[in-house]
């Protein structure tokens, strides 16, 4: 049997993902109370990523395997469409995003974290038996 998603290195992994949870939606919350009228879909879209981040560390936090592979797998999703949209036209969004140029305003964490999300996940994945 293999260990928990919430052990090992997947404390590490939550702890992470807290922080990004917590920055994120921090961020956004402020962003759409006080600015929404500057870059409403950008805004969203981080409340989105915050969103996403949350869930994440719930679903790792609990070992909740399968919401955490829909939960980091659309992350993934979200942060190379994202990314690869703010990389082909700059002016997309009129202010930046979580997920914006795949992360680089936050040094590329919100590229490499799902990535090694889903590793840990398949890491830890339970054997023939399934899981919540």
């Amino acid at each position: 049997m293999s260990e928990p998603t919430s052990h090992g290195f997947g404390r590490a992994l939550v702890a992470v993902y807290a922080v990004f949870a917590l920055a994120a939606s921090a961020r956004s919350i402020y962003q759409l109370v006080t600015k929404t009228d500057e870059a409403p879909v950008a805004y969203a879209l981080s409340a989105v990523a915050g969103l996403v981040y949350v869930v994440a560390t719930y679903a790792l936090a609990t070992d909740r395997h399968r919401l955490a592979v829909v939960t980091i797998g659309f992350e993934l999703v979200g942060v190379l469409g994202v990314g690869l949209l703010t990389v082909l036209d700059g002016d997309l969004f009129p202010d930046a995003t979580v997920w914006s140029q795949f992360g680089a305003g936050y040094g590329y964490v919100p590229l490499v974290l799902p990535i090694v999300g889903l590793w840990w996940l398949h890491r830890t994945r339970r054997n023939g038996r399934p899981g919540r």
